[in-house]
């Protein structure tokens, strides 16, 4: 499984409680943009309307040699692949507990694009600085023994 995008502040920015992988719904030049690694889904978030999600925001350039494309939306929302069970389920955690899906990782799993996303509670400032502060003594005391 190659990895094609990642999102590294879905760590510091939400705790994560629960891992999901999807599908997507992608256009053909898209799929060739996103594995020459042209994809960033930083900015990117998962929503639901009625009973489907979709991946919201996620940054796919024109691939060059598919020529132009005018009618073409770089952040268009894409569908995601999920069963009905599935989809069923997380709609109702997010209605009902107020967690939000955040899309961690893009890769490859055999010839698919597959999205993971997990189900994720904001956290406060206070919880990020508290994180900060634990890693920060963590290194000064591997730096005490490795050093004395």
């Amino acid at each position: 499984m190659k990895t094609l995008a990642l999102n590294k502040r879905a760590g510091f920015d939400y705790e994560i409680l629960e891992k999901f992988e999807a599908g997507i719904s992608l256009f053909g030049h898209e799929v060739k943009s996103i594995k020459t690694g042209r994809l960033s889904i930083k900015e990117a978030f998962v929503t639901a309307r009625g009973q489907e999600l979709f991946l919201t925001n996620a940054f796919i350039p024109p691939y060059g040699p598919a020529g132009d494309l005018p009618t073409y939306e770089t952040t268009r929302p894409r569908k995601l692949l999920l069963h009905k069970n599935e989809i069923k389920k997380l709609v109702g955690k997010i209605r009902t507990e107020g967690l939000t899906l955040v899309p961690i990782r893009v890769y490859t799993k055999k010839r698919l694009i597959k999205l993971e996303f997990a189900l994720g509670k904001g956290k406060k400032k206070f919880d990020k600085r508290d994180k900060i502060r634990k890693r920060e003594e963590n290194r000064q005391i591997e730096r005490a023994f490795k050093n004395g």
